[in-house]
């Protein structure tokens, strides 16, 4: 996603959490213990949890919407298949209720940054011991994170790993990085993008660099180089002729890729040791400075290799692939780039040995669906012919299945069970070895979505939830369990959606900005029917398409009037459905390191009445956050001088809010990081409240919190005799405990909803229905939205 969904260098609770308009948003093998014992942590249920907090958390439906770029089977345990996503966390398969299980949800809120996997590893003698390796983006520094599970991934401990990670970094799909020796399972060997090979003789708890291999690490500016990531030590692979010996496997080859081999001053791309690691001897290949997406071993002990020269996702060519047997290479398929197409080699997989040998190889950046399109190509002869079996067949939700097949594999107890990953999700069949192979795109149970904004309509609209998110658009959903099908599409559609809102009064119209898709210029759009249909507006603000980030945000007032704060910009207001847009009197809020942008939005009873909240930019611009009203539709504005603001929080947009009571008119709430203020006068005057604290922790308080005190702040239908006239929901933290927290009486008192189950690595936006009592929607890192109620 930006890489394909790229996010700030900011605390971990942001990094899965961004919000929009609705809501906040060298030692030598072997010395393992050189390093020093690293932290170890367990995931848990806190004792604090509220009476109503093991109620059941749901996502809504949109299917899959995320990049897949891991599948992993158990070598020795049928139907025990994982899933690693880049941002989203990981899954496991339930063969039983043909769904996918998220394994990862209980992350929490300083967990954000490990919500994405960058290889999974598997025990083959223990089908329930399951090593994750985590940590969203590589640098110099060692913060990559390995989480261990004796149960399949039901509970974790982790351990700090010495060397980075990067899950949504380029290459993400190449591997797998890290591997268990097959027959001396205590061993571990891991790729890493910026500090070459790494080994564990103690289950993953210690690690230590193998300087027999290289010693190097890269230095930022190196890695820089390389296009902000590293792609490094690009695989590990066991010849295991040797297996179930009792000893440790003798011969290991790792994949190096050209920027690490460059920093390295390694001749080659793939090396091999023949003493377990004690030394390593570098192998000509038939092509260099490729990359090594995948090597594969058969049953009769040849190697399946792939070269191609992009490290994804959806690699370019040129593209080559052979068979080796340890001595000899032999070309077995082949792309080269001409003046349309550059495709490349991602998955590779095998089942079965000799001239029988079914190998199924996945073509990258081949887009579209067309008569003769490459997408996964099957071999039944150890690769002297090849047959196409997946294109031209219906696309996926997110608009097809090619492009990014990255991924492929066979089941290692049914050849005729393959899957690829995409750009969108995953895609399977169960009937390879027929003319004509059906596919089916298996998401049951996936989403992976990074949700910007969400915002609910009034009870009784005919759509219950508006869903901005990142590389998926804008959506309408009509329906908790089925996939939406509204939202802007087409020439109308976003690359990302930023915001939405409708007019209250009048529901059915919708205004929604977002980035736009390629060669488009289409910003804003509307629709008068409840989002069945769409018109762009006439004109976009004049700094829409120079400011496409997720913080801009639209308010509306009334069908066809509409107020937009684009990132960095000021706002701008129409009357006219975009025919002209006029600079209202709030000044511009300027990059300072992070977008900035003002928060809007429309009093629902009063549509004369707009606010706008300026968040300050982040901690280290040491200002003070700003609250403005206006009293004529969004045209102009007056600041708020009430005393109670001179405590606003400086924070960054993503961890701030902006919410009004639909059912009072001037009755406002702002979530600043740290408090909730509210309002009854639209603004003028304001109360701090305090029963939400930071918690600090060893972190200086001028700086950011170790847990934010309220970043995100919800309405919705009050519960029965409530003294409040709406439900309120925050995510932040009561009594040193964060979460989901809900009141009825105004933010007096609080009770939590969610669990440490349920956390999601953290939380970014929120929206609160106003149909169904008790429903409140969230978005998990990377996870989607979901909701309880």
């Amino acid at each position: 996603m930006l890489n394909r969904r790229q996010f700030s260098s900011l605390p971990a609770l942001l990094v899965g959490a961004l919000a929009g308009c609705g809501g906040s948003n060298g030692e030598s093998a072997g010395q393992a213990g050189a390093l020093g014992t690293r932290t170890m942590g367990a995931m848990g249920v806190n004792a604090a949890d509220g009476a109503g907090a093991r109620s059941t958390w749901k996502s809504v439906k949109i299917g899959g919407g995320g990049y897949v770029p891991g599948l992993v089977f158990h070598p020795t345990t049928p139907d025990l298949l994982y899933a690693r996503t880049d941002i989203g966390g990981a899954y496991r398969w339930n063969p039983k209720k043909s769904s996918w299980v998220a394994i990862t949800d209980q992350m929490g809120p300083n967990e954000g940054f490990y919500h994405g996997g960058e290889s999974i590893a598997l025990d083959p003698n223990d089908d329930s011991l399951l090593y994750l390796s985590t940590g969203m983006y590589n640098s110099a520094d060692g913060q990559g994170r390995l989480y261990i599970s004796s149960d399949r991934g039901k509970t974790w401990d982790h351990v700090e790993l010495p060397f980075s990670v990067g899950s949504n970094n380029e290459g993400r799909a190449i591997g797998e990085r890290m591997m268990v020796d097959p027959n001396q399972p205590k061993i571990l060997y891991y790729g890493s993008r910026t500090a070459g090979l790494w080994r564990s003789g103690d289950r993953g708890r210690t690690w230590s660099q193998v300087t027999s291999f290289s010693s190097t690490w890269m230095t930022q500016e190196q890695i820089a180089a390389s296009n902000g990531s590293a792609k490094g030590v690009e695989f590990v692979v066991y010849d295991t002729s040797t297996r179930a010996t009792g000893k440790a496997t003798k011969t290991i080859y790792v994949g190096v890729a050209p920027d690490y081999a460059s920093a390295a001053g390694l001749a080659f791309n793939l090396y091999k040791s023949t003493n377990g690691g004690k030394s390593w001897t570098g192998i000509q290949t038939p092509v260099s400075g490729f990359h090594i997406p995948h090597m594969v071993r058969a049953d009769d002990g040849m190697f399946y290799v792939a070269f191609t020269q992009g490290p994804g996702p959806g690699a370019n060519g040129p593209a080559r692939f052979y068979r080796f047997d340890g001595t000899t290479w032999t070309l077995l398929r082949s792309f080269d780039p001409d003046q349309w197409t550059s495709f490349g080699f991602g998955g590779v997989s095998v089942h079965g040995s000799g001239a029988t040998t079914r190998i199924a190889l996945g073509v990258t950046n081949t887009w579209g669906n067309w008569q003769g399109q490459p997408v996964v190509q099957l071999s039944d002869d150890a690769g002297a012919t090849w047959r196409e079996i997946a294109a031209m067949k219906p696309h996926a939700p997110d608009g097809g299945f090619s492009g990014w097949v990255d991924d492929v594999e066979i089941d290692p107890f049914d050849r005729d069970h393959i899957l690829h990953v995409s750009g969108g999700g995953v895609w399977e069949t169960r009937d390879a070895s027929s003319a004509d192979p059906s596919w089916v795109f298996l998401v049951e149970g996936i989403e992976e979505t990074a949700n910007v904004s969400m915002i609910t309509p009034p009870a009784g609209s005919p759509y219950l939830l508006l869903n901005s998110s990142m590389d998926v658009g804008m959506l309408v959903h009509t329906s908790l369990d089925q996939a939406p099908t509204l939202g802007p599409r087409g020439n109308l559609s976003f690359g990302s959606g930023q915001c939405a809102d409708m007019a209250w009064s009048t529901p059915s119209y919708i205004a929604a900005v977002g980035a736009t898709t390629w060669g488009s210029t289409v910003a804003g759009v509307y629709s008068t029917d409840s989002g069945v249909t769409w018109a762009a507006f006439e004109t976009n603000h004049p700094d829409a398409l120079s400011n496409q980030s997720g913080e801009s945000n639209i308010a509306v007032t009334q069908p066809d009037h509409a107020v937009w704060a684009p990132a960095n910009s000021v706002p701008y207001h129409s009357t006219d459905n975009g025919k002209t847009w006029t600079p209202t009197n709030l000044s511009s809020l300027s990059w300072v390191g992070v977008n900035r942008s003002y928060r809007l939005a429309a009093d629902r009873q009063n549509p004369a009445k707009v606010y706008a909240y300026d968040s300050g930019g982040a901690w280290w611009t040491n200002t003070t956050g700003k609250f403005y009203y206006s009293t004529d539709g969004g045209h102009s504005f007056t600041q708020s001088t009430s005393p109670a603001l001179d405590s606003l929080r400086c924070n960054n947009y993503q961890t701030t809010g902006l919410v009004v009571n639909p059912y009072v008119e001037g009755d406002v709430w702002i979530a600043d990081g740290n408090s909730l203020y509210h309002s009854v006068d639209s603004g003028v005057t304001w109360t701090k409240l305090t029963s939400m604290q930071s918690v600090w922790g060893d972190n200086e308080p001028w700086k950011y919190p170790v847990l934010f005190g309220a970043t995100v702040v919800a309405l919705g239908k009050p519960a029965p005799g409530a003294s409040y006239s709406a439900a309120v929901y925050m995510v932040g933290t009561v009594s040193g405990v964060w979460g989901v927290y809900r009141s009825d009486d105004a933010g007096e008192t609080w009770t939590r909803i969610n669990d440490d189950q349920h956390q999601y690595g953290g939380i970014g936006t929120m929206a609160a229905d106003h149909d169904v009592e008790g429903r409140v929607y969230i978005s998990g890192g990377g996870r989607g939205v979901l909701y309880r109620g």
